[in-house]
């Protein structure tokens, strides 16, 4: 039972997060072509928006990734190990990095190209913050798959 809870963990955080992780690095670049100045690019502001819904979808497919893991850290008897507590807190702050900011980031960046009010300086530092933002949440997911798999005191021998 641990091989298939661990497959699925993995599979699930390799789809849904390595997903989110690309389409949330190429939002910005699309959204700013979108509105870059010289008038609506189509094509770019429809790419945009399927990023931001790939985004959207695979975050709640996405919330598969810490429930898998959690079981198999409890079939393992690894849930008090210091490196699994790192990852799950990790996790945590990755996630609310993306719900509470990355998303709502996407949708205001989103609004800024299809019409709405533009401000003094443009969809540009939005775009920036935004693009700081995604590099701050894929180092996040790169240290906790350096945590999966080098597992600080684990009998892997790795």
């Amino acid at each position: 039972m641990t091989k298939v809870l661990l497959s699925v963990h993995v599979l699930a955080a390799i789809l849904a997060v390595g997903s989110i992780t690309v389409a949330a690095s190429m939002f910005p670049r699309y959204a700013l072509q979108a509105s870059d100045g010289q008038g609506p690019d189509a094509r770019a502001a429809s790419i945009a928006a399927l990023l931001h819904k790939i985004c959207r979808g695979y975050a709640v497919a996405g919330l598969a990734v810490p429930v898998f893991g959690i079981a198999t850290g409890a079939a393992l008897g690894a849930l008090t190990d210091a490196w699994l507590i790192a990852s799950l807190a990790l996790t945590v702050i990755a996630a609310a990095l993306l719900a509470m900011a990355i998303l709502p980031g996407q949708q205001r960046l989103l609004a800024l190209t299809q019409g709405s009010p533009k401000t003094q300086d443009g969809p540009r530092p939005a775009a920036t913050r935004l693009t700081m933002l995604t590099g701050i949440f894929n180092v996040l997911w790169a240290i906790v798959v350096i945590l999966m798999i080098v597992r600080p005191g684990s009998t892997t021998g790795a």
